[in-house]
């Protein structure tokens, strides 16, 4: 394995694509990286090609209406791959342009792996012929995933959770932590604009009674810090802090967090939390038809039940917000529940060293 030309959508996969990159170079350091993805990766010596901040499109009806600049993107991502003529194609995450390119390589000779399957248990469950005709090795996360995908006829390998390895790697570092005399709010409010500018400022307004706790928002690295000017400029009471959510989670109290990576992120953290949800109204529509789950945050999906509260579209007001937030602040009981529910779900995720455990077996897998 020489050549790896690496493909990744979102913040989440530039994390997690970049500790597995530093893992397989201590391994082998002979190994030539181009992609698409973010800084992170960039810091592990990835020629990126494409940053992540012109890929992120939420919700069907955000792709539609980008759906020009998408068609160029698989243009560009061919003409990439063609002009690097890579060993191996690394797809992470970022199902719905990841597997039109998997095909693709595939019928070129390109040997594909998956980091992170797809979560076709969720919707579009259609696309295991699809997987199982262009996927050489595929690696899942999430612990039910093994077995769902064992069940589709489907060889793939589950090593635990990256997060565990980030958040390790993270208290390795020692790095000057925020400094506050106050208990802390945190606010995640995603990495995408669509999906900041929806909750930002309900997030934001529901925490105008909580005037003993410094209220800190978690800024987004891939946008530029003007985004927030006008967030800033409305609630001068909170404290906005780019691209230090590890530091700004190990000194949180409570949190206010937008569904995805970030509530698995904080539930490691151990930090009691509420999850909230908004996009287009039909993009949520289309999703409620087709999408089969009954939950839309992580820590919940791992669980197989409620453990964190999730406030779904009009749900998302400044009353929820306060109602459910206070249930933890102000309730032992409730705080404790949920912090017992995170160490049972830290046990079904897995021992550390996830990334690495990939990385060999990946090289191993080409040495044969």
């Amino acid at each position: 394995m020489k050549k790896v030309f690496i493909l990744v959508g979102e913040a989440s996969g530039d994390l997690h694509a970049s500790n597995l990159i530093k893992e397989t170079k201590a391994i082998d350091a002979n190994i030539s990286w181009q992609g698409w993805g973010g800084d992170l990766m960039s810091q592990q010596g990835v020629e990126l090609k494409k940053h992540i901040r012109d890929l992120s499109f939420m919700g069907f009806l955000e792709v539609l209406l980008n759906i020009r600049t998408i068609l160029n993107n698989f243009k560009l991502c061919k003409q990439h791959i063609e002009a690097f003529n890579p060993d191996v194609l690394l797809l992470v995450d970022y199902p719905g342009f990841n597997l039109r390119m998997a095909k693709w390589a595939k019928e070129r000779g390109i040997s594909v792996v998956y980091y992170i399957s797809p979560q076709i248990w969720a919707w579009k469950a259609s696309r295991i012929k699809a997987i199982k005709e262009t996927v050489d090795k595929m690696y899942c996360i999430l612990p039910f995933e093994k077995e769902y995908y064992q069940k589709q006829g489907l060889s793939v390998s589950y090593f635990g959770h990256p997060l565990i390895d980030a958040k390790r790697n993270y208290e390795s570092l020692k790095s000057e932590k925020i400094s506050t005399s106050k208990s802390v709010i945190a606010i995640l409010p995603g990495s995408r604009e669509q999906e900041i500018n929806r909750k930002l400022d309900i997030m934001l307004l529901s925490m105008v009674n909580y005037d003993n706790f410094q209220i800190v928002v978690a800024c987004a690295p891939n946008l530029p810090s003007s985004f927030y000017d006008n967030y800033r400029s409305k609630y001068s009471f909170a404290e906005f802090v780019s691209g230090q959510t590890y530091d700004i989670l190990s000194i949180a109290d409570f949190a206010v967090v937008t569904s995805g990576t970030a509530t698995l992120e904080t539930a490691i953290f151990k930090v009691p939390q509420v999850v909230c949800y908004k996009s287009s109204y039909l993009s949520y529509r289309i999703a409620k038809w087709l999408v089969n789950i009954k939950f839309i945050s992580l820590v919940n999906l791992i669980m197989d039940k409620e453990i964190v509260v999730e406030l779904i579209q009009k749900e998302v007001s400044v009353k929820n917000i306060q109602k459910e937030l206070d249930a933890l602040v102000f309730d032992n009981s409730n705080r404790e529940r949920m912090l017992n529910d995170y160490n049972k779900m830290l046990e079904l995720l897995g021992d550390e060293g996830c990334s690495k455990k990939i990385a060999q077996d990946l090289i191993g897998y080409y040495s044969k």
